[in-house]
C-alpha cells in the first residue's frame, strides 16, 4: 500500500471501523474483493475459507502456508469459460503450477500454457491432454522441443529464428508437422512495471514487428512448409487493467496477418492475445472482468478485421494471475512485533520473501489482516515483514493492524496465488511453504512443505 492509499485507507477506518472492529455481516460483504469467494469471518473473528479456520489449517499444516480455495479457483475458471464459450483459454501455468491444479483446470475445461520442460513435466505427469497444451519460451532446448514433439503438444508459440530451424530439424526427423504461433514483439508497452512490460521492442522475447524480424520469421516458416503456421501472438505484459493497450496490439498483429496474406497468398485462421489481466491486491485496484474483457477484445479484433479485410481469426487468450491469484491467501504466524517510536511499527511472520519475492523484486502492493481473532484494538500503521536477514524483506509495506498484535498471532496476506509460490526460494535456506487446497470445509495437501532433509539432500559435497 503505498502512502495516499494507508491515507484513504486510514480515512475509511475512521468513518466505518477497520475489519476487526466491524461485524462479522459487514466484513463478509467486503471481503470478495481481495479473498477468495468463500473467505468470511465468524463470530469469533477468525478467518474461515471454506467453512474451515484459519486456527485449525494452522495447527494441522504450519505456518506460513498457502491456502488454495478450490471453489473459488474453479469458478474463475467457469467465468473465463462462459466470458470466451468460442475461444480456447490457455490457462498460463506460470503463475502457479502443479498436478493439482492442472487436473482442475483440465476438469473445467481449460488448456495450459507451459514455457520449459519442467512444467511441461509437470502438465503431462497430471494427465493434462497434450493436444491442449502450448509451449512457450525464448530459449527452448533441444530435449525440450523434443520431449513437446513426441508428446504432440497442440501448439509451440516460436521465439527466435534459432528455434524456428531448431524446430524444423527435429520436426523433419520425426516426419510430423508442428503447429506453431509466432510471437510478435508489437511495441506496446504496458501500464505495468518495467520488468513484467513484455512487448516494448528492448526485451528478450518475440519477434520484432517494427524491425520486420516478425514478418521474416513468417515467411520463413510458410516457404519451408515443414512447421504448420497457425498463427501470430502477443503479449504486453501484467497485471494490466486498461485494455487499451490490446487494441493497438490488435491492430498491429492484424495489420501483420494482412502483410502475410498479400504476400504469400495465407489467412492464418488463429490470433493469441495473450494474458495478463490485473487483479485487486489492494482496494485500489479495479481490475475488469472476465466479461468485460470479452466484450473489449472481441470489438477491438472485429473492428480491426474489418478495417483489413480479413476473416476474424479463432481468438486465444493467456489468463494465469486473473485465475489462480485472488484463489489464495497465504497465512503466517507473528513472530515478533517491534516499534519504532515515531516512525512505524515492524510486525515480523513466519515467512517473508522466500515465499513472496513480489513485494521486493517488482514493489508490489498487498494487503494483510489480523486473521486468528477478534480485536477490540484502534488501528495501527504496520509493516508486515519476513524472517530473512535482508532490509528489503517486506510482505506488506504500509497496512492497519490492531495495535494489541502480537506474537502467536496468525496473519493472512490474500492475493498471493500468482507468482509467490513459483517464484519462491530456498534463501537463507528456508524451505518452501506447503500448498493446501481447501473445499467444503476439508483440506487436503496438495504441495507438502519442503524439509530441512530436503535441502540437505542436494547438498552432496
Amino acid at each position: 500500500m503505498r502512502a495516499h492509499e494507508a491515507g484513504a485507507l486510514h480515512a475509511d477506518i475512521s468513518k466505518q471501523g477497520p475489519a476487526w472492529l466491524r461485524t462479522p455481516e459487514d466484513v463478509n460483504a467486503l471481503m470478495p474483493a481481495l479473498w477468495p469467494r468463500s473467505v468470511t469471518r465468524g463470530a469469533d473473528g477468525a478467518v474461515a475459507v471454506a467453512g474451515l479456520s484459519v486456527r485449525d489449517i494452522a495447527a494441522e499444516f504450519g505456518t506460513p502456508v498457502y491456502v488454495l480455495d478450490e471453489a473459488d479457483l474453479r469458478s474463475r475458471c467457469r467465468d473465463f469459460r462462459a466470458a470466451f464459450p468460442s475461444e480456447d483459454i490457455f490457462y498460463a501455468g506460470k503463475a502457479f503450477l502443479c498436478r493439482a491444479v492442472v487436473r482442475m483446470i483440465a476438469e473445467e475445461g481449460l488448456h495450459l500454457d507451459v514455457c520449459t520442460g519442467g512444467e511441461l513435466a509437470t502438465a503431462l505427469s497430471a494427465g493434462m491432454p497434450p493436444e491442449r497444451i502450448g509451449f512457450h519460451g525464448n530459449n527452448k532446448s533441444v530435449s525440450e522441443l523434443s520431449r513437446a514433439l513426441d508428446a504432440g503438444v497442440g501448439r509451440i508459440i516460436v521465439d527466435s529464428f534459432t528455434e524456428i530451424d531448431r524446430l524444423t530439424a527435429l520436426a523433419r526427423e520425426r516426419g510430423v508437422r508442428p503447429r506453431v504461433l509466432v510471437r510478435v514483439t508489437v511495441g506496446v508497452e504496458a501500464h505495468t512495471h518495467e520488468f513484467i512490460a513484455t512487448a516494448h521492442e528492448d526485451q528478450k522475447f518475440g519477434f520484432s514487428l517494427a524491425g520486420g524480424a516478425a514478418a521474416n520469421a513468417a515467411f520463413k516458416i510458410l516457404d519451408e512448409g515443414v512447421l504448420e503456421l497457425r498463427g501470430l501472438h502477443s503479449h504486453i505484459g501484467s497485471q494490466i487493467f486498461d485494455a487499451s493497450g490490446f487494441e493497438v496490439s490488435a491492430r498491429r498483429v492484424l495489420a501483420l496477418q494482412a502483410q502475410i496474406r498479400d504476400a504469400r497468398g495465407v489467412e492464418l485462421p488463429e490470433l493469441d492475445l495473450g494474458g495478463g489481466f490485473g487483479i485487486a491486491y489492494t482496494s485500489q485496484d479495479d481490475p475488469a472482468t472476465p466479461q468485460d474483457l470479452a466484450k473489449r477484445l472481441r470489438k477491438i479484433v472485429d473492428s480491426e478485421c474489418a478495417a483489413e479485410n480479413l476473416a476474424v481469426p479463432h481468438l486465444s487468450i493467456e489468463p494465469g494471475r486473473a485465475i489462480v491469484g485472488p484463489a489464495v491467501f497465504t497465512l503466517y504466524e507473528v513472530g515478533t512485533v517491534k516499534e519504532l517510536d515515531g516512525i512505524r511499527t515492524f510486525v515480523s511472520v513466519d515467512g517473508g520473501m522466500s515465499d513472496n519475492i513480489r513485494t521486493a523484486l517488482y514493489d508490489a502492493s498487498y494487503s494483510a489482516t489480523l486473521a486468528s481473532r477478534a480485536s477490540t484494538a484502534q488501528p495501527l500503521l504496520a509493516r508486515v515483514v519476513g524472517k530473512h536477514c535482508e532490509s528489503g524483506d517486506i510482505v506488506v509495506k504500509d497496512e492497519f493492524l490492531p495495535a494489541d498484535v502480537q506474537a502467536g498471532d496468525l496473519v493472512a496476506v490474500p492475493g498471493t496465488g500468482a507468482y509467490c509460490r513459483s517464484m519462491a526460494s530456498n534463501y537463507n535456506h528456508v524451505p518452501r511453504p506447503p500448498v493446501v487446497a481447501v473445499r467444503d470445509g476439508q483440506a487436503r495437501l496438495i504441495v507438502r512443505r519442503e524439509t530441512e532433509e530436503d535441502l540437505l539432500a542436494l547438498d552432496v559435497g
